[in-house]
């Protein structure tokens, strides 16, 4: 069962999945320095590195994060987005299910990598999305998320309206103490973090924290 605040993000992404997965198809919107901290979470992963990209999307980071030793598979809220996940990324598992119910079983997996997958997640979503994150952990596996940093959240998008999707989104942007106070209190101890101002193009300050299951 999926809420109607998870009902109307899923709307958006189905209607422009085709559009996101055709403009970002790998690591394009990544700096090094992001990319170094994925590559550090795959490093410190138990074997035998079974990660779980818990938001998907189209499948985009699943063979950065295989390159990188990871026996990956993916789950994301959109079917249309894993329509693409499955044709364009069809070595890696994927299917349809939610952050705060994922169809799996406990202990399931070494890693679950969370780029940028809870920022469409209100604030009460937040305890359950990372309790499912802990449940799926085994004891001693690593948590990542990524996100977008700020105090308050915001409708983003009229970049999709300027190209004629008729779609309206609102991000969550949140403080590093935010999110590390939240995957602790799911039973997590942080163990590298990433905050840093915006480069580029972009209007936000990018954050990455890592976080370890406690036994």
């Amino acid at each position: 069962m999926i809420t109607p605040e998870q009902r109307a993000v899923q709307r958006v992404y189905d209607e422009v999945a085709d559009l996101y997965a055709d403009t970002f198809r790998a690591t394009e919107p990544e700096l090094p320095i992001d990319l170094a901290m994925i590559e550090h979470f795959a490093a410190m992963l138990p074997a035998p590195r079974l990660v779980l990209d818990a938001g998907c999307g189209a499948g985009r980071m699943m063979p950065f994060l295989a390159a990188l030793g990871c026996r990956v598979e993916g789950v994301d809220l959109s079917p249309e987005m894993i329509r693409r996940a499955q044709a364009d990324h069809g070595d890696f598992r994927s299917q349809v299910a939610p952050l705060t119910g994922l169809p799996h079983s406990d202990a399931a997996f070494d890693g679950v990598f969370s780029w940028y997958s809870v920022i469409h997640s209100p604030d009460h979503d937040l305890p359950r999305i990372f309790a499912e994150a802990r449940r799926v952990l085994r004891p001693e596996g690593l948590l990542l998320v990524a996100f977008q940093t700020g105090a308050e959240p915001r409708e983003v998008g009229e970049g999709f309206r300027k190209l004629g999707y008729d779609v309206r989104i609102q991000r969550y942007h949140r403080s590093i103490e935010q999110i590390r106070t939240e995957v602790e209190r799911a039973g997590f101890d942080q163990v590298a973090e990433l905050d840093r101002i915006a480069a580029g193009r972009e209007l936000d300050g990018q954050a990455v924290l890592i976080a370890r299951a406690m036994p």
